[in-house]
């Protein structure tokens, strides 16, 4: 993942509602996805990729909620995408991680939607406020953050 991606998901993150942090997951976990199949070649780059993959994949599953049905059902999808990253880590070939992408793009999807849906707000508070607007540059696009006051902790 380059380093102006990880800046956007940094970012982004700051802003994010419950739902839409898991959007990011999925994201990010495609990311990494995506280099580990470019890599296939290279058994250590792989292998890195697969690693950050795994631990997109770990904290999806350490945050389901099993109050829940859904949750259940959830962890079986991600427990049979954690067996497909196994399978192409110790074989490594990137063919079962098309099936792992498969599964995670459907939940990216329907994650997207219900993200639009959720009002809750972000779940940091106390961050810097970003505004991104157009420069006087031909299409570059300028961001600056708003210095709020007290960053730490409160009194």
């Amino acid at each position: 993942m380059t380093d102006q991606r990880k800046k956007e998901f940094s970012l982004r993150i700051t802003q994010a509602s419950k739902t839409e942090l898991i959007v990011i997951l999925y994201e990010m976990y495609l990311d990494y996805l995506g280099e580990a199949e470019k890599e296939a070649q290279d058994r250590k780059a792989f292998r890195e990729a697969i690693r950050k993959a795994r631990n997109c994949l770990n904290e999806l599953m350490n945050s389901l909620n099993f109050d829940y049905e859904t949750a259940y059902h959830l962890f079986q999808l991600y427990l049979y995408v954690s067996k497909e990253m196994t399978s192409a880590d110790l074989c490594v070939d990137a063919k079962p991680l098309k099936n792992c992408r498969m599964v995670i793009e459907e939940l990216l999807t329907a994650y997207r939607e219900v993200s639009r849906q959720d009002t809750s707000g972000p779940v940091m508070e106390n961050t810097q406020t970003v505004y991104a607007g157009l420069t006087y540059g031909k299409g570059k696009l300028t961001e600056s953050l708003a210095y709020q006051g007290n960053r730490g902790l409160f009194a």
